[in-house]
């Protein structure tokens, strides 16, 4: 990164003592930091031939398989805030495009369970595997401390735009 980068201006209505521009390089990293993900996952939906919906539920499953969980529709459509209906459309779609299968549930006849195909796993691995690496290595390239301080720092953004504020209506 750039010196120019980090002192760069707000352009916002803040003060200009220093502290209040570190805070402002520190946002305006960050800000460029989620263009870029949310470019990343843009380039690899395209390349994998589908929608936001349809990466959220493989990655989902994918995380669900290596942790020995099955995945019930049902289980989906909470994780993803959609409509059984709509799950069923979601489902067929994957299926069709060889991304998921429909499993007997293995204790419940009566149940189905979601399991992503061998294939998506290979896909996804070669579609996000060297990116993760290099971003691992970043990662991994921290000290402890810096690595706490990371952590924390994001930690703390994730609660502060986790919180809902009320409108204030004049």
């Amino acid at each position: 990164m750039s010196t120019q980068e980090i002192t760069e201006p707000s352009g916002y209505w803040f003060p200009d003592d220093d502290a209040t521009q570190r805070g402002v390089a520190v946002l305006n990293a960050l800000r460029r930091y989620r263009a870029a993900e949310t470019a990343m996952r843009r380039r690899t939906r395209d390349s994998m031939g589908m929608g936001e919906t349809d990466l959220l539920a493989v990655r989902y499953l994918l995380q669900a398989q290596r942790a020995g969980r099955t995945v019930k529709p049902k289980d989906l459509a909470a994780y993803l805030k959609i409509s059984s209906a709509s799950t069923t459309i979601l489902i067929d779609r994957l299926v069709k495009s060889n991304h998921v299968r429909r499993d007997p549930h293995p204790t419940d006849r009566r149940a189905l369970v979601i399991t992503p195909t061998t294939e998506t796993d290979d896909e996804v691995r070669a579609t996000l595997g060297i990116m993760h690496r290099r971003m691992m290595s970043i990662a991994e390239g921290l000290s402890a401390d810096d690595a706490r301080v990371v952590a924390v720092f994001l930690e703390q953004m994730r609660s502060a735009v986790d919180q809902v504020d009320p409108v204030v209506s004049h």
